[in-house]
């Protein structure tokens, strides 16, 4: 979709390895999708029958979820890595640190911007 929003299109000297990335761009984003749906679907099995939202509502946080999971795809990794531990898994800056072998200041950073794409993501929704 990217390449079709461009309004020149890079000339192509090896088609076929061009279209072997985008097949496995194609393959990894369905991939990644699926588990997405599955660890969805099993959190939302885990809870109690009259708390689980109704089906209207379950489709449109799924769709939500893949829409800001595309999103922080485009971060680069450290700092998708980042932002991830920080608001998922609850590491410390320090932790995170030391993962990424990073300064402090740096994962602060790291997650302002993720942080940042996240509001813009927000905003961008149609909540109407």
């Amino acid at each position: 979709m990217r390449l079709l929003a461009k309004e020149q299109v890079p000339e192509l000297h090896a088609p076929r390895t061009f279209l072997a990335k985008v097949a496995q761009s194609v393959l990894s984003n369905h991939y990644r999708r699926q588990k997405l749906e599955r660890a969805y679907l099993e959190a939302l099995a885990a809870m109690p029958e009259l708390t689980a939202p109704s089906l209207e509502t379950q489709a449109i946080l799924l769709e939500t979820l893949i829409a800001l999971d595309a999103a922080l795809e485009c971060l680069e990794r450290p700092v998708r890595e980042a932002f991830l531990w920080s608001q998922v898994d609850g590491l410390s800056h320090g932790e995170i640190a030391d993962r990424l072998a990073i300064s402090i200041t740096t994962v602060k950073r790291y997650i302002v911007k993720a942080g940042a794409l996240c509001i813009m993501f927000d905003d961008s929704l149609d909540l109407q």
